[in-house]
């Protein structure tokens, strides 16, 4: 699959990125995407906030925004699959252009603003689908002119509980005005507070058990704002952090072509910055809280990397844009021959194993 995809991708990338993502969610959607041969190994099973997860390799929120192909998606090879983001009103984003390949660096910079289609089509997707088998969670955000944004937040995880395997808070994209704000201060204790209240009421009501409440953060904090982010989870008990979105940062890109377009930036060169962050999140929080490293997956080693700066599970998207829908089953190969060479039990006993190290060295300056 990767040798026809690479086949085929100058033809692809003669489309605006937009379009040639929308292309992706019409042959999935309708099956033009074969299913892939999938590597079972015990040795890959991770458990994570009480979830039992096949393998570690997820597919990153902002793929599938309005949950319209995530069974699809999970044939690809995924451990677990994440739907959104998703507002509670429909919303048409940024104007296009909002999204640009940088192919000399394995990167995008996009801007979309959160278009989606609303929560009641997504809802309606992925109650369709409940009884299915895979692990999808739902990634909720709120509308750019929002009243109250923290409503937004308690109203996304009210209603998607009962259909999410787990729920992901996303308070860090850059794409919507201020809304990183909600990363720190009040703001932040006053957001987290209130989705676990609305969480747990929804549990209560259904007398079903907690699903999994994750925030996923920017890769473009300080250590003090990292210490007080950490801080604020551990006080809220929230279940996990997703380390991390896109950066504002242009490291590793300048010069080329559409570097300096507005937005966030995603592919190999985040991969420093973002693990530099979840290495320094492992520390501030200790061993028990789960973390899931995103940015700049792009290969077996990639995600080794990111598992040993204390990752429980790992997310891409931007990669397979340059290596296809294959990248999943090749990264898992690679897992599993990794773990044969050093006879490692499992990819949980190798979490943690440079956390130190990539925290002594720092963020990457710009």
């Amino acid at each position: 699959m990767s040798r026809l995809y690479r086949l085929g991708r100058p033809l692809l990338f003669t489309m605006e990125p937009e379009s040639a993502h929308h292309l992706s969610i019409m042959a999935l959607k309708h099956g033009l995407v074969p299913r892939m041969d999938v590597p079972v190994d015990s040795r890959l099973r991770v458990s994570v906030a009480g979830i039992s997860f096949p393998n570690p390799i997820g597919l990153a929120a902002g793929y599938d925004k309005n949950a319209e192909v995530v069974d699809a998606a999970l044939g690809l090879g995924f451990g677990f699959v994440e739907a959104g983001t998703v507002t509670p009103r429909p919303q048409p984003g940024n104007d296009r252009p909002r999204c640009f390949r940088l192919p000399k660096a394995e990167a995008m910079i996009n801007r979309f603003g959160f278009n989606n289609d609303g929560h009641a089509d997504a809802l309606e997707r992925l109650q369709r689908r409940r009884r299915r088998a895979g692990i999808v969670g739902v990634n909720i955000g709120a509308n750019k002119d929002a009243d109250d944004r923290i409503q937004d937040y308690v109203d996304g995880v009210s209603l998607f509980e009962s259909v999410a395997d787990y729920l992901t808070v996303n308070i860090s994209s850059p794409n919507t005005p201020g809304l990183r704000a909600l990363q720190s201060g009040e703001d932040l204790h006053r957001l987290l507070e209130a989705v676990v209240a609305a969480r747990d009421g929804f549990a209560a009501m259904a007398a079903s058990a907690k699903k999994p409440l994750f925030v996923k953060v920017a890769p473009d904090l300080v250590p003090e704002q990292i210490a007080e982010i950490a801080e604020a989870a551990l006080r809220h008990q929230i279940d996990g952090l997703i380390v991390s979105n896109t950066t504002l940062s242009r490291d590793g890109v300048a010069g080329l072509a559409h570097s300096e377009e507005t937005g966030g930036l995603s592919g190999r060169p985040l991969l420093a910055r973002s693990t530099w962050a979840l290495a320094a999140f492992r520390k501030a929080l200790g061993p028990e809280m789960p973390l899931i490293g995103v940015g700049g997956v792009h290969d077996t080693e990639s995600a080794l990397l990111k598992i040993a700066a204390g990752a429980d599970l790992v997310q891409l998207y931007t990669a397979m844009v340059y290596a296809g829908p294959g990248l999943p089953t090749a990264i898992l190969k690679g897992l599993r021959a990794y773990l044969d060479e050093t006879g490692a039990d499992s990819l949980a006993s190798l979490r943690d194993a440079r956390v130190e190290e990539i925290v002594a060295k720092g963020p990457p300056s710009d």
